[in-house]
């Protein structure tokens, strides 16, 4: 049998579970400016809020959607559009966070994480039906306000999740809020406290250490305090939440509390209110100057006079691993006071390609060369 009749009976056989997807997307993708040689079209769209993604071995995209599903897509043609989309778990609280590690999958709610054990095996030989979930945890914080997390593994194997504050800014008895947190040999350890919200982090490809972003609390006027871009030189470290913002507010309510605390700096500030909702770096080949570069999906603000944010910067960085600049790479979903869409997550696939997911478009987006 050949390639394309294999693909037509895999087609055949998963009609009665999967989702045919058909890309049509209203938005002009023509409004979006972005930086020279780099097309964009849409490869998945009809989603729902789809936030973080990951990439199985066998190329299957997975996508949290906040919307209390984790779902699968398939580019079953190669053509780089997902044409069909397979749920594999649902009535989940909080869905957003999924990683790949070792064959299975595992997914974020508010409280819990899950995994699914051998996900693409489990795909091939059953085309219908959902598959079992493997509780991982369920004692995490379960506060709604900045309850969504984001989840990676590193190198070893170990997970690390954020447990945001709940609040805009105060102080908890559960001293896992407002940290990153990674779960090693069955316990918590802090990987960075005083962090009020990082919904998206990385490990850098050369270094290994971590950096992660963070929301910048509310209500201290339109343009004060910064949202941060933060690097882990040693874990543990405290990052000034809540008692000092950015490079230099000090909190008015909490900061003459802050004495014996040695708080590191954020490495880049990123705009007041601009919500880093997701990081990744790029470590691919198919844009070699893009190496070793952060991208970060600025979701966008709400309490502000006048938005800012809904574009995608590129972050270049030193030698040593320092902010070297920070470059618009796709703009134009804020056009004057109207938001055409948030980009929630970038995602690098194996073939170098950049995925960003929109959760307010409902879509996701392929970057790849103009030639």
């Amino acid at each position: 049998m050949g390639l394309t009749e294999k693909k037509m009976l895999r087609k055949f056989i998963l009609i009665s579970s999967i989702t045919f997807l058909s890309n049509s997307y209203a938005f002009d993708l023509d409004k979006l400016t972005s930086e020279e040689n780099i097309k964009i079209n849409v490869y998945a769209s009809n989603l729902n809020s789809p936030r973080q993604m990951t990439e199985g071995k066998k190329g299957t995209i997975f996508v949290g959607e906040r919307s209390g599903q984790i779902i699968a897509l398939f580019d079953s043609d190669g053509n780089g559009e997902a044409d069909e989309r397979r749920i594999i778990a649902k009535n989940l609280t909080f869905s957003t966070g999924v990683s790949y590690f070792g064959g299975d999958l595992y997914f974020s709610e508010i409280d819990s994480i899950w995994k699914i054990e051998n996900i693409e095996n489990w795909l091939a030989i059953n085309p219908t039906g959902i598959p079992k979930k493997t509780l991982v945890t369920n004692d995490l914080p379960d506060d709604e306000w900045h309850g969504w997390k984001w989840i990676r593994h590193d190198n070893e194997g170990y997970l690390y999740l954020n447990v945001g504050a709940p609040c805009n800014v105060c102080l908890s008895a559960d001293k896992r809020h407002a940290s990153i947190i990674k779960l090693e040999n069955q316990s918590w350890k802090y990987v960075a406290k005083g962090v009020r919200n990082s919904v998206g982090f990385d490990f850098h490809p050369l270094s290994n250490k971590l950096y992660f972003t963070d929301n910048g609390r509310d209500w201290l006027g339109d343009d004060s305090p910064s949202c941060e871009l933060n690097r882990v030189d040693s874990e543990g470290s405290f990052y000034g939440f809540p008692y000092k913002h950015a490079l230099d507010i000090i909190d008015p309510e909490f900061g003459d509390m802050q004495s014996g605390f040695d708080m590191v700096d954020p490495i880049a500030e990123l705009g007041a209110h601009v919500a880093p909702t997701g990081m990744t770096f790029y470590s691919a080949n198919m844009f070699p100057n893009f190496a070793n570069n952060a991208f970060i999906t600025l979701h966008g603000s709400w309490n502000r006079s006048s938005k800012v944010g809904y574009k995608v910067i590129r972050v270049i960085f030193d030698d040593q691993g320092n902010v070297e600049t920070i470059k618009d790479f796709i703009s134009g979903w804020l056009e004057g006071q109207t938001v055409h869409g948030r980009p929630a997550a970038p995602f690098i696939m194996s073939d170098g390609s950049i995925l960003i997911s929109d959760d307010k478009a409902n879509v996701i987006y392929r970057v790849t060369p103009s030639n």
